[in-house]
């Protein structure tokens, strides 16, 4: 049985839907990428799993954690999954973390909350999560406000501050996006590292390529609203089938070939007030035949493993290209 159980998951914002039936497995100890333009619903997913929308969105379908249903639940109870059970971290540690409060004081705060550690010991506990996130001299440090660290070093405060818990789960929410390249790559072998030690399972939602492949196991793609393509890491990477795979690959740089120019994906995410019919990527799509703007593909199994939903996918090459 799978840790995470999301089947049918839907929601809506004042009758607009944004997220179109939703289904992901995760299983105990792995990374899961999810990955796709601003918009398309990355975020919300997770958001709605842990009943962190606001009160006018319309949440429907399942969010299993082994076993015991989410959505729909009281709210004390999937309290007491957040942070304990799982926990996330977001792209912008300034919004997150309390300006006017230390951040020794905010990390014991997490600890009395999710372990019941007061005191001494939650001191001792906070300073052992910042030295394993890599902040120097935490013992120190603890008592320093959040704009007396770095962006790189309030991300890690962050991290350290979901791992307080002890989560089966960590949801890390574009992590490295306002980050210089530099601390970017200290962060993914941060959350690497931090995963193999600990044994928790990840989802890490981003729109980079590169940094997905670095810590991942599988990815799931995503377009408006809808899963479109999800596989391993390596033959997704390698072939992508659905031509949006196919699209975000082929507008990389390429940094060992000759100068050539990128081909963009044309066209924009559509308006989810303003859904074309059929495939939403039918579009921008430079395969879509009629079939594609009247009927919507579902997401299916394939031979070579994955899932994917396109009428009319990229043909595998005779020899496959490594794309990231």
């Amino acid at each position: 049985m799978s840790f995470v159980s999301i089947r049918d998951l839907r929601v809506s914002f004042s009758g607009v839907q944004v997220l179109h039936g939703i289904d992901l497995e995760i299983s105990k100890g792995e990374a899961l990428g999810l990955v796709g333009e601003s918009g398309c619903g990355k975020s919300v997913t997770w958001l709605a799993a842990l009943g962190l929308l606001p009160g006018k969105a319309t949440v429907s379908g399942s969010v299993m954690l082994e076993g015991t249903e989410l959505i729909g639940t009281p709210r004390r109870r999937i309290e007491a999954v957040r942070g304990a059970r799982i926990a996330m971290i977001f792209q912008d540690p300034s919004s997150s973390l309390n300006p006017v409060q230390r951040v020794g004081r905010q990390i014991c705060e997490s600890l009395a909350l999710h372990r019941g550690l007061r005191g001494g010991v939650a001191r001792a506990e906070a300073i052992r999560l910042l030295d394993l996130v890599g902040i120097p001299s935490a013992a120190t440090r603890m008592n320093l406000y959040p704009h007396e660290f770095s962006g790189g070093q309030c991300q890690r405060i962050m991290i350290a501050m979901a791992l307080a818990g002890e989560p089966d789960l960590l949801i890390a929410d574009e992590p490295t996006t306002a980050l210089d390249a530099t601390i970017q790559a200290q962060i993914l072998d941060l959350l690497g590292r931090l995963r193999r030690q600990t044994g928790m399972a990840m989802v890490f939602i981003s729109h980079d390529l590169g940094a997905v492949s670095a810590v991942c196991d599988r990815a799931a793609v995503m377009y408006a609203g809808r899963i479109v393509e999800q596989g391993e890491i390596g033959p997704l990477f390698r072939t992508p089938r659905h031509p949006y795979t196919r699209g975000l690959f082929d507008a990389l740089p390429d940094l060992d070939a000759d100068r050539r120019r990128l081909v963009p994906i044309e066209g924009t995410v559509p308006d989810p007030k303003a859904l074309p019919g059929g495939c939403a990527f039918a579009p921008r799509c430079t395969r879509a035949s009629a079939l594609c703007h009247s009927d919507r593909p579902g997401l299916k199994p394939q031979a070579g493993g994955g899932r994917l939903a396109c009428f009319h996918p990229v043909p595998l090459p005779q020899r496959a290209e490594v794309y990231a």
